[in-house]
């Protein structure tokens, strides 16, 4: 006897609607999975993609791990986890780490280069958004030759160690009150917040927001508890807001927008405040302003960087790698 661990023996296959159920057990039972790998939240994208999603059995064929991925939009060579989500990887229980792992990522690997796919892209869990800690994914990546081709920067507040506020904050939100700005949330306004949205992004980047008022709206009727809204007012009026994503320990800004009249009056620092304490009453350990870089991580808008940073948050990393299939035959 060697001491040594034996791997257990993994296989996959493709996944098929009759085990949503099964893929939903999993993601709610693992560390690394959020609303977001649940098939009713990846199954609104509709026929969008062209689903490349597997399951991964041990050798009892019990579902150890799920897999979300599509075929990439634009090449049809190219496998993504996940072309639709901000993050996709391999989600799973507690028995896959390890050589386990590496060879999970195999059996993966080989499974899409046997379906004639070239490369494999692969999009990490963020460390923040795991309710453990299990990064044995991301040393399987490295041991099978995985090149990182992207890396964002992010911004988050850990709500239990709150970074350094600048002096600016308090004066800003002071002047917002004085000027008669509230914040609450609700979702009733969010055709209103829809439009201030997307006009915010089609004169500010000649840009339309990611989700429709129509999908975000159908994403909130199936996750009401996952997707809120966080409104800034002036007297009767909108003037801002956050809608923001509950995914695990992390609550999310997955879109900011404000009138002209609310960027005079500072609206967003009440805004911005009313979310942080709706994430410690939602039992949140962070709240994630989202990236700041572009251009695949190249550039960084440090302006933005700063804003965030401003009100006690710091740097998250968000990490994308690319496998390519033919070199592991």
């Amino acid at each position: 006897m060697t001491g040594q661990a034996v791997a257990p023996a993994l296989s996959v296959r493709g996944f098929a609607p009759e085990h949503t159920g099964t893929w939903e057990d999993l993601v709610g039972r693992s560390g690394t999975g959020t609303f977001m790998h649940t098939r009713r939240f990846i199954s609104y994208h509709g026929d969008r993609f062209q689903d490349r999603s597997l399951l991964l059995e041990d050798r009892h064929g019990k579902i150890v791990g799920v897999f979300p991925a599509a075929q990439d939009l634009a090449d049809p060579e190219l496998v993504v986890s996940h072309p639709g989500l901000t993050y996709g990887g391999l989600v799973h229980d507690v028995t896959v780490r390890g050589e386990a792992m590496i060879a999970a990522l195999t059996e993966i690997a080989g499974h899409y280069r046997g379906l004639g796919y070239r490369r494999l892209r692969y999009k990490s869990v963020p460390a923040i958004y795991r309710s453990a800690s299990c990064a044995d994914d991301e040393y399987a990546l490295f041991r099978l030759g995985a090149h990182r081709y992207r890396r964002d920067l992010s911004a988050a507040i850990d709500l239990d160690n709150r970074g350094q506020v600048s002096q600016s904050r308090p004066r800003r939100r002071r002047k917002a009150e004085a000027a008669g700005v509230t914040a609450r949330e609700s979702w009733d306004e969010i055709a209103d917040y829809w439009q201030v949205l997307a006009e915010n992004l089609a004169d500010r980047h000649g840009a339309a927001p990611v989700h429709s008022l129509a999908e975000i709206t159908l994403l909130h009727d199936r996750f009401p508890g996952n997707i809120l809204l966080v409104s800034g007012w002036i007297g009767n009026e909108l003037a801002g807001g956050i809608l923001a994503f509950l995914a695990g320990p992390v609550l999310k800004m997955q879109y900011s927008a404000t009138t002209a009249l609310g960027r005079d009056a500072y609206v967003m620092d009440p805004v911005v405040e009313c979310v942080i304490d709706l994430a410690r009453t939602r039992g949140c350990r962070y709240f994630d302003f989202g990236a700041c870089t572009y251009d695949d991580g190249q550039t960084l808008n440090e302006g933005l960087y700063q804003f965030k940073a401003s009100f006690g948050a710091s740097g998250v990393i968000y990490d994308y790698y690319e496998l390519d299939l033919r070199a592991m035959a």
